[in-house]
């Protein structure tokens, strides 16, 4: 353990829950809704949002600049039921986000990092959905959304104001996030970072990175 990373900012869905793509496939299946209209508009406003393309119904509702009951009269114009009828929108976020369950390794080793001295921030893109804020008082120094903020990753900006809450300079913090873009655009700030595929490498990386231990979790 050489480094001493002194900060963990890290993202929410896909890090702190259930992988993204599993919850996404039972949420379409549950409500029988067409797999490829919906991959066709992902597609197209996912890759748009995260690739530096034109503003698209992503960035705003990211940055809380489009109200939710809209976007998700414009997601279910676009989607369709594999009969061909119409998906309901009211309630669409909440009902895409249910399936989401809590990883409790990734917040045992948050919470095992902040008791050893480590300060410790969440930065998430909000789609409007939920989050069990009841865990966040003993997880977080710091809680960054980015409807909340009126920015999103990966814009420079947010990953600024997510340091600034936890008093850090970028070369004391590790990134954590599923999406290597968002992950890339923090270490261009100075920041290493931590592409999240498995909660137990992701352990072990913050173990090498922040020079701490967290093996008690296994």
């Amino acid at each position: 353990m050489v480094q001493s990373r002194r900060g963990i900012i890290t993202d929410w869905g896909g890090v702190l829950t259930t992988p993204l793509p599993e919850t996404i496939s039972a949420w379409l299946e549950q409500e029988r809704i067409d797999r490829a209209a919906y991959r066709d508009v992902m597609r197209t406003w996912v890759q748009e949002a995260y690739s530096g393309g034109t503003r698209n119904p992503v960035h705003a509702l990211e940055r809380g600049e489009v109200e939710i009951p809209e976007f998700e009269r414009m997601l279910a114009d676009r989607l369709r039921l594999v009969d061909g009828g119409p998906v309901p929108a009211e309630g669409l976020i909440a009902r895409m986000f249910a399936g989401f369950e809590p990883i409790e390794e990734m917040y045992a080793a948050l919470r095992a990092a902040r008791d050893q001295g480590v300060r410790t921030c969440l930065l998430s893109n909000s789609w409007g959905n939920g989050y069990p804020r009841e865990l966040f008082a003993e997880t977080f120094d710091g809680v960054v959304i980015s409807g909340e903020v009126g920015m999103r990753k990966p814009e420079p900006e947010i990953f600024r104001h997510a340091l600034e809450l936890v008093g850090l300079e970028p070369q004391d913090c590790v990134f954590v996030d599923d999406v290597e873009s968002n992950v890339a655009a923090a270490v261009e700030l100075g920041m290493t970072g931590i592409v999240h595929r498995d909660p137990g490498e992701t352990r072990v990386r913050l173990e090498e990175i922040c020079g701490i231990s967290l093996t008690s979790l296994l």
